[in-house]
């Protein structure tokens, strides 16, 4: 497909999304013209977001240890986002971030929320917590995190249902308790979704080691003892795709795999053992990832045997980067990226994104684009028309980058983590403006300026070298945390 065919498809595209969502608001007096909008329908949505994957876990993206041939067969039938980036570098926020469209701060959550077995109980008037933790023996005093998303930020679903999408949620949650699941924020139905930020067991009956009755995934009852969660997910996925084959359907498949813990299937484990390493070397982990490929491969395949392919959009992700473990047991490796899942630095927040739409999208491309996890929900409400009534939100579309993969979005990038992580990070917000990534940490620490064109592994600090691009970049930083409304820590 030639570009400007591409452009021409996605504009015409968009334009009778447009049309379509006007017929549903003239007609919602009349089954009939609801009945007619609804056979013209927009592509279905199935977005793949998965936990804590590294921006080097898959064989597109470099991976030489882990075998996905259908996570690579996808990026050759699509576009591949070599600078994606997640909103944050641990999992609440992301999730909340892709699904509304909005900055993490803006939203109140900037650190992964802890499920009620965990100490994440509500405060008696059922709000979200206020104030600051005071850490003993460290400089700063940080705002509270959020215990869940609140119910009036719309969601992707929520929007969709607008327009006829039947909607489910399966796998991880990880936005709040009970009264905040998936159900509440426009799922018509949720398989796995609750508070809990990693599984119990990877096993059927998904039960926690030490027997703690609260540590449980309530709404995926147990099916078949032993049985494989990422399989139970995958056939929850074609279930609910088979059964919605004739109306649009928005499937978000947030896969547990390939948070901790480590555990995969015993077979497929050995085939790794024997086989050469390179830079990423756990058996363990890589036996997951496969499990993952297969089940994206046992999705895709529905879609074909369907015959919804052609008109499905397809986008597959992270929500952080990669888990490295320590240095006697590594879990994954994401070199050239520096450091990891939790960190400021690219291993922790670049991802691997693919995006693909038959006949829509031309065929094994790449994108060097920067883009980010809000921008997910911009660009699916501007191919099925609702972009028009949509709230203002942080992200952008991309579907100018589907026909033109080498177009700027010309815009700045975000990141606020205003909390402390174990011994060795500190609070930071981060900005990436043009090849320039400035971290601002707040407390002693000095920051950090790197050139990511020249220095993709952020080894050369370029902080004083040049005043001026220095104070640039963080009053454009604290503009947007007063803009957002960013909560900050404070000294003592």
């Amino acid at each position: 497909m030639t570009q400007a065919k591409s452009i021409n498809k996605i504009k015409a595209f968009t334009l009778v999304g447009k049309a379509l969502l006007g017929l549903m608001l003239l007609s919602s007096c009349g089954k009939s013209g609801k009945k007619e909008a609804l056979n013209s329908s927009p592509p279905n949505i199935l977005l793949i977001h998965v936990d804590d994957l590294g921006w080097a876990d898959v064989g597109a993206f470099g991976s030489d240890f882990y075998q996905t041939p259908n996570i690579d067969q996808l990026a050759r039938q699509g576009m591949k986002f070599t600078q994606s980036y997640a909103a944050a570098a641990i999992c609440s926020p992301t999730r909340a971030a892709m699904l509304t469209g909005k900055y993490p701060a803006r939203i109140g959550i900037t650190d992964w929320i802890r499920a009620e077995f965990q100490g994440g109980v509500l405060p008696a008037d059922g709000g979200n917590p206020q104030g600051y933790d005071e850490n003993e023996g460290l400089a700063l005093k940080t705002p509270k995190n959020f215990l869940f998303m609140p119910l009036e930020q719309k969601t992707i679903a929520e929007y969709l249902k607008e327009l006829g999408f039947a909607t489910a949620h399966v796998g991880k949650w990880h936005l709040g308790s009970e009264s905040h699941f998936p159900e509440q924020q426009g799922f018509d139905v949720n398989k796995g979704g609750c508070d809990l930020g990693q599984p119990p067991s990877y096993f059927d009956p998904y039960e926690p080691f030490n027997g703690n009755p609260d540590y449980i995934i309530p709404n995926l009852p147990p099916r078949k003892t032993g049985e494989y969660l990422t399989d139970r997910e995958g056939d929850e996925v074609v279930d609910f795709i088979s059964n919605n084959k004739d109306k649009p359907f928005f499937v978000h498949w947030a896969s547990y795999t390939v948070h901790t813990p480590l555990m995969g299937k015993e077979e497929v484990v050995d085939k790794y053992k024997e086989l050469p390493t390179g830079k990423q070397n756990n058996p363990t982990y890589a036996a997951m990832v496969e499990s993952l490929d297969d089940n994206v491969g046992k999705i895709l395949d529905a879609l074909d045997s369907l015959g919804l392919a052609h008109n499905t959009l397809v986008i597959f992700t992270s929500d952080n980067g990669g888990l490295m473990g320590n240095p006697n047991r590594q879990v994954t490796n994401n070199a050239p990226l520096r450091s990891e899942k939790g960190y400021p630095y690219e291993g922790g927040i670049r991802i691997p994104t693919i995006m693909r739409w038959p006949g829509m999208i031309p065929e094994n491309t790449e994108s060097a684009t920067p883009i980010i996890s809000m921008d997910m929900l911009p660009t699916i409400l501007e191919i099925t028309g609702l972009d028009q009534g949509a709230e203002k939100v942080d992200g952008k579309s991309l579907t100018a980058l589907m026909s033109d993969p080498d177009q700027s979005l010309d815009r700045d990038m975000f990141w606020h983590f205003p909390h402390y992580r174990g011994s060795d990070v500190v609070p930071y917000s981060i900005i990436r403006s043009g090849k320039y990534k400035l971290i601002h940490y707040y407390g002693q620490q000095q920051d950090e300026l790197f050139d990511l064109e020249a220095d993709q592994k952020e080894e050369q600090n370029l902080i004083n070298k040049d005043l001026n691009l220095d104070a640039a970049l963080l009053e454009k930083l604290m503009t947007w945390t007063e803009e957002t409304g960013a909560k900050m820590p404070v000294k003592k």
